[in-house]
C-alpha cells in the first residue's frame, strides 16, 4: 500500500481524535440528546412543564437519589455494590424521628441521620472487607436487617412532628427556583468529580476494577479503599434520609421502598460498567436528570407509579443488555 493510501485512511480518524470528537463519540453526548429529547417531549405533552416552578418541583425527583448514584458509582466501579441503601434511609429516618418525638433540634437530626448512615456503611464495609462475604450477597442481607429493624421500630406507626427548621434540607431554595437539595447535588457532583478522576484515590478505585488482583501487588490497599467507599455510600444515604424525610415531614418503615433499583439503573444509565473499571460521574449526572425527567413528566401525564417501575426495569435490561448487543454486531461484521 502507497505512503499517500495509508495518509487517506489515518486522516478521518486523526480528525476525530480530539478531546470534542471523543466526547461527541461518547456515552455522555448520546445520553445528554436523550435528555433534550426528553425535555423537549415533557414541553410539548404538558403546558405545565415549562413553568420555573414546576421545573424546580421535577429536581426533587432524583436529587436525593441521584446523590446516593454518585456513592454508587465509585463502589460499581470498584466492582462491587450495595443493595441496602434504600434500607439505610429507613434505618436513618426512623432514628431521626425517634430523636424528633424526644425533642432533638435540627442540627441533632442531621447528625444522628449521617451518623447512623456511616454506621451502616461501615458495616456493610466490615462484612465484605473483614468478613470476606460478595457484596451482594451481603448487602442483600443488610437491606433486610436494616428495613426489618425500622418495621420493628415503628410496626404500622408513623413518626411527625419534625421541628420547624428541620424542613429547609427537603424544602428550602438556595435562590429562586434552585432548591437545597439540587445545590447539594450539584456541589456533590463537583467533589465527586474532582475526587474519582483527578486524584490518586480515583486512580485506585479504577485499577481495583479492573483487576484487584494486580493492584493489590501494586501497592494499593484494596481492602481499605472498598471500605472507604462503602462508608461514602453509607453516607450518602444518610444525606438522602434527611433530605427526604424533611421534604416528606414523617417517617414510616416503607419510605424509600425500591429505591435501590433506582440508584443502580442511574449508574448503569450513566455509562458505569456494572463489571467494574470503568465509568465516569458526567454520565451519572445527566442519566440522573434524565430518569427525574422521565418519572416527572409520566407523573404530570398521571401515569400510576406502578407504570412507571416497569419503565424503570425495562430501562435497567436495555441499558445493560445494548453492549452485548452491539457488540455481537461488531463482531459479527468483523467477522
Amino acid at each position: 500500500m502507497s505512503t499517500e493510501s495509508q495518509m487517506a485512511r489515518r486522516t478521518i480518524p486523526d480528525r476525530l481524535d480530539t478531546r470534542l470528537g471523543r466526547w461527541i463519540r461518547s456515552w455522555e453526548a448520546l445520553l445528554l440528546l436523550v435528555f433534550v429529547l426528553i425535555f423537549f417531549g415533557n414541553s410539548l405533552a404538558s403546558p405545565y412543564f415549562l413553568d420555573p416552578w414546576n421545573l424546580s418541583d421535577a429536581t426533587f425527583n432524583f436529587t436525593e437519589k441521584g446523590i446516593i448514584a454518585l456513592a454508587m458509582g465509585f463502589l460499581i466501579i470498584a466492582g462491587e455494590i450495595d443493595l441496602s441503601v434504600a434500607a439505610i434511609i429507613a434505618l436513618a429516618s426512623t432514628a431521626m424521628g425517634a430523636a424528633a418525638q424526644a425533642g432533638v433540634g435540627p442540627a441533632g437530626l442531621c447528625a444522628i441521620g449521617l451518623l447512623v448512615g456511616l454506621l451502616c456503611g461501615a458495616f456493610n464495609g466490615i462484612l465484605i472487607t473483614r468478613v470476606g462475604l460478595p457484596s451482594i450477597v451481603a448487602t442483600i442481607g443488610t437491606m433486610s436487617l436494616f428495613r426489618g429493624i425500622a418495621y420493628v421500630v415503628l410496626g404500622d406507626g408513623v413518626y411527625k412532628g419534625y421541628p420547624p427548621g428541620f424542613a429547609y434540607f427537603g424544602q428550602g431554595y438556595v435562590w429562586w427556583v434552585f432548591s437545597f437539595e439540587f445545590a447539594a447535588f450539584l456541589l456533590l457532583a463537583i467533589g465527586a468529580h474532582v475526587l474519582l478522576h483527578r486524584t490518586v484515590f480515583g486512580r485506585a478505585i479504577f485499577a481495583i476494577g479492573n483487576n484487584s488482583f494486580a493492584a493489590r501487588f501494586s501497592g494499593i490497599r484494596v481492602e481499605r479503599v472498598k471500605f472507604l467507599l462503602f462508608l461514602m455510600t453509607g453516607l450518602a444515604s444518610g444525606i438522602a434520609a434527611i433530605m427526604l424525610t424533611s421534604r416528606l415531614g414523617s417517617t414510616r418503615p416503607s419510605i424509600a421502598f425500591g429505591w435501590e433499583l433506582e440508584v443502580v439503573t442511574m449508574v448503569v444509565l450513566g455509562g458505569v460498567s456494572i463489571l467494574g473499571g470503568s465509568g465516569r460521574i458526567a454520565g451519572i449526572v445527566i442519566a440522573a436528570f434524565v430518569m427525574g425527567l422521565v418519572t416527572f413528566g409520566l407523573g404530570l401525564l398521571n401515569v400510576p407509579g406502578i407504570v412507571m417501575s416497569i419503565f424503570i426495569g425495562l430501562m435497567l435490561i436495555a441499558v445493560l443488555a445494548l453492549p452485548i448487543v452491539v457488540r455481537r454486531v461488531v463482531n459479527r461484521g468483523a467477522a
